[in-house]
């Protein structure tokens, strides 16, 4: 985003009316600068008003992510964490993954108001506009390598529903292995990317996304039925509070699994899963489907599947509830 296209954001953001030659005199640019830069915002996404006589007007107000409110709800914890907040990066853990190459210190955190090219498991596009969603990505490193890291999307998952329960939004369930439902929909998502040696150490960059208040066109562009924190909350809760909760919970969990995995956790997720004991399809990394009843997971996070010729174990694979009755 261009320093002056942040600068109109910024102004516009609390949903006031605002002149083109106020705008233009408090940035120390032309009115048609301003105009060009307004230009910039809605082909972000966001609908900007304009109005004879009285300027440009978001649709919507934007609570924008400030570093200083996060962390004074961090609080003691603050300390822990490196935040970074930029306007906009094509995808938070592209960056955060490059950081960590250069020796980037564990609990380096990067947050971004808007991601043009952000990405979803299996490299499907993350879709928000300005302001829709909470979107970072943390890096924690772990001493063991990434055999021994089994079951960490689904022990990140438990801290954001908690962080989620936290902040008012209830019927919070988890997808296996790493979407946040609510009431069936799609709230938000866990890419987790790791780097390192074989036997560890590793860096683990863990991206998260939230929607917060998805427009009508986002939702329609997401191809998916999709739920947002102003549903879950009934109303959309302060981001950087969400980040804070987020955070504090994430920091919690990771220091669990990294002493002792995702066994002591598998309870309670089993209590958030979507799927428990239904039946679906799993659709396997090569194409193939297989159906069965999900019957939770095991100690390292498997999804555990009742088929016709017993329970198996399957790492990886997408589960939904359309049912193939030839399995495999």
């Amino acid at each position: 985003m261009k320093a002056l296209t942040s600068g109109v954001l910024r102004r516009l953001a609390d949903g006031d009316f605002h002149s083109g030659e106020a705008l233009a005199r408090a940035l120390g640019v032309s009115r048609a600068s301003v105009w060009h830069a307004v230009r910039d915002l809605e082909a972000a996404g966001l609908e900007v008003y304009k109005v004879h006589g009285r300027g440009y007007r978001l649709a919507q107000s934007i609570g924008l992510l400030d570093r200083a409110a996060v962390a004074a709800r961090l609080g003691a914890d603050a300390a822990r964490y490196s935040l970074e907040i930029r306007d906009s990066v094509d995808s938070t853990n592209s960056a955060l993954m490059a950081l960590a190459g250069q020796g980037a210190a564990s609990g380096t955190v990067l947050a971004a108001e808007w991601q043009p090219h952000g990405r979803g498991r299996l490299g499907r596009p993350w879709r928000a506009s300005l302001g829709e969603a909470l979107t970072f990505s943390l890096l924690w490193r772990f001493a063991r390598g990434a055999a021994g890291l089994s079951g960490l999307s689904l022990a990140i998952g438990m801290a954001v529903a908690r962080a989620l329960e936290e902040t008012g939004a209830r019927d919070v369930a988890l997808k296996w292995p790493n979407d946040i439902l609510w009431r069936g929909r799609k709230l938000g998502g866990v890419l987790t990317e790791l780097a390192g040696d074989a036997l560890g150490p590793t860096a683990a960059v863990i991206g998260i996304g939230l929607n917060v208040r998805l427009s009508e066109a986002t939702r329609a562009a997401i191809g998916q039925p999709a739920a947002d924190l102003s549903e879950a909350c009934e109303d959309a809760p302060d981001r950087n509070r969400m980040l804070a909760s987020v955070l504090l919970e994430l920091g919690r969990v990771l220091a669990e699994f990294e002493r002792e995995g995702f066994a002591p956790l598998r309870k309670e997720w089993q209590g958030r899963h979507a799927h428990q004991n239904a039946r679906v399809t799993l659709t396997l990394p090569d194409g193939g489907t297989l159906s069965g009843h999900a019957r939770g997971v095991g100690e390292d996070g498997a999804l555990l599947l009742e088929t016709r010729t017993g329970t198996r174990r399957f790492h990886s694979g997408e589960i939904s509830l359309r049912v193939n009755e030839e399995g495999r």
